[in-house]
């Protein structure tokens, strides 16, 4: 199942991909008389709600009336995620991205955090605040979490997965240099915008997807998760070793090289307002965004 989370007539929406298009989950449970979930979030979290989903989709064939269907060039995207319990990042983890920074691979996986603050929508716009000028972008593969893992096996690690989607790790780079912990280079708001679209688990094999990142249309960054020095099994079971991972968690899951903190001091043109940034994964889609 593919989702993407948007906003209509300010009220949450989900929208399901189907032959025709992304069905308005909202419009289509109002013709059928059943119920429907607002919020992603909650479809990982009740099997209540995931369920309402499914019975909408099972009788989506019989809605042919286009206005059922979101325009996916006039919604109003949200974060396909709006309300995770934790928002985890691993740093790092791209062997050509540790060399390019000139920096020692982790022995490890190099675990930080970003608030929930940090989260932004597919066409939104992300501000670059004052007081920082060298802001710098990350495509990253987003693991979503859908069961409870703690203390878990890297073989079991992946049946607590309930999906996937794109992120870009935005960051400061003199604001994540200037301490030990990364945070303040990483949280400001909108630096980790998601979307649009959330694919779920069964649809991918999160160990192979072609990633790459366009700044105005220049291709930057172009890899493929099958470089992860931690892959995403590993990742989890060495997480909830330390605490529980629960449903609606998100794991920035490490960026490809490529970055502007990459290249030579005298060649890095780090982000500025009016850039726009086309972060791609395979079998997922394109996340864009401004910077303003």
């Amino acid at each position: 199942m593919q989702l993407i989370h948007f906003s209509e007539a300010g009220q949450s929406r989900i929208g399901i991909k189907t032959e025709r298009g992304f069905l308005n989950a909202a419009k289509a449970a109002a013709a059928l008389s059943l119920p429907v979930p607002s919020y992603i979030d909650d479809v990982l979290k009740d099997p209540e709600q995931a369920a309402q989903l499914d019975a909408i989709l099972a009788q989506a064939d019989t809605l042919t009336d286009p206005a059922y269907y979101v325009s996916l060039d006039e919604a109003t995207f949200l974060p396909v995620l709006s309300r995770p319990g934790k928002i985890l990042c691993i740093g790092k983890n791209y062997a050509a991205h540790v060399a390019e920074t000139k920096s020692e691979a982790p022995k490890k996986p190099l675990v930080f955090s970003k608030f929930t603050s940090a989260l932004a929508a597919h066409k939104e716009n992300i501000p670059i605040p004052a007081g920082t000028d060298k802001v710098d972008y990350e495509v990253e593969l987003v693991a979503v979490i859908g069961k409870k893992a703690y203390c878990v096996s890297p073989e079991e690690a992946l049946e607590h997965v309930a999906g996937y989607t794109i992120g870009n790790d935005v960051t400061a780079r003199d604001w994540q240099k200037g301490s030990p912990q990364w945070v303040l280079g990483k949280s400001p708001d909108k630096f980790a915008p998601l979307g649009p679209v959330y694919v779920t688990a069964d649809e991918l094999d999160p160990t192979h997807l072609d990633i790459s990142l366009k700044l105005n249309g220049e291709v930057r960054q172009n890899s493929n998760t099958k470089h992860l020095i931690f892959d995403i099994a590993t990742i989890i079971s060495y997480i909830s070793q330390h605490f529980a991972l629960k449903p609606g968690d998100i794991i920035f899951t490490g960026t490809p090289d490529g970055v502007i903190l990459g290249y030579p001091e005298d060649e890095q043109a780090w982000l500025k307002p009016g850039d726009v940034i086309e972060s791609s994964i395979e079998g997922i889609g394109t996340l864009v965004n401004n910077f303003c």
